[in-house]
């Protein structure tokens, strides 16, 4: 009996471990996401978006600095194809002390631009595009948020 109450109460243990690293999106909580090219001309250059857990936004001003954004919502549609993204946040950028990561757009590379609200704390960050300059956790991050922009612009 108590070996059938133990096997019981690892299986209950087992079954309630959360492995989801990934960040609580929701009507609070936002994901801010974009790049920059700063030696570009078009509406390509700057692009960024805002997620939550129900919606998607544009930024209509094009300003990559982060100050000054204003968003218009989007299609259901484009939500679809981006409300994922939140699955592959690394956590672990939300302990990191640095806020820029290698040297976005110094070698016309462009940058990606990642804000991050949680419960009314916001936290930013400014990427590089060249993988070689920056920590490997940030890797297939990087890859699927251009990966979204792009669909978002075809």
């Amino acid at each position: 009996m108590k070996k059938a109450f133990l096997v019981m109460a690892i299986i209950g243990v087992l079954m309630s471990c959360n492995n989801d690293d990934s960040v609580s999106i929701n009507e609070q909580n936002f994901l801010i996401f974009g790049h920059f090219y700063g030696m570009c001309v078009g509406e390509g250059c700057v692009e960024t978006f805002m997620l939550t857990d129900k919606k998607l936004f544009e930024d209509t001003i094009d300003d990559y600095s982060g100050q000054d954004l204003n968003f218009v919502e989007l299609e259901n549609e484009k939500f679809k194809i981006v409300k994922d993204l939140a699955k592959f946040f690394p956590k672990q950028l939300l302990n990191d002390n640095e806020d820029i990561f290698g040297c976005p757009d110094c070698a016309e590379g462009g940058g990606l631009f990642i804000q991050y609200s949680d419960n009314g704390t916001v936290k930013s960050w400014r990427i590089d595009q060249n993988k070689e300059n920056v920590p490997d956790y940030l890797h297939n991050f990087i890859d699927k948020v251009n990966e979204k922009i792009a669909f978002l612009n075809n």
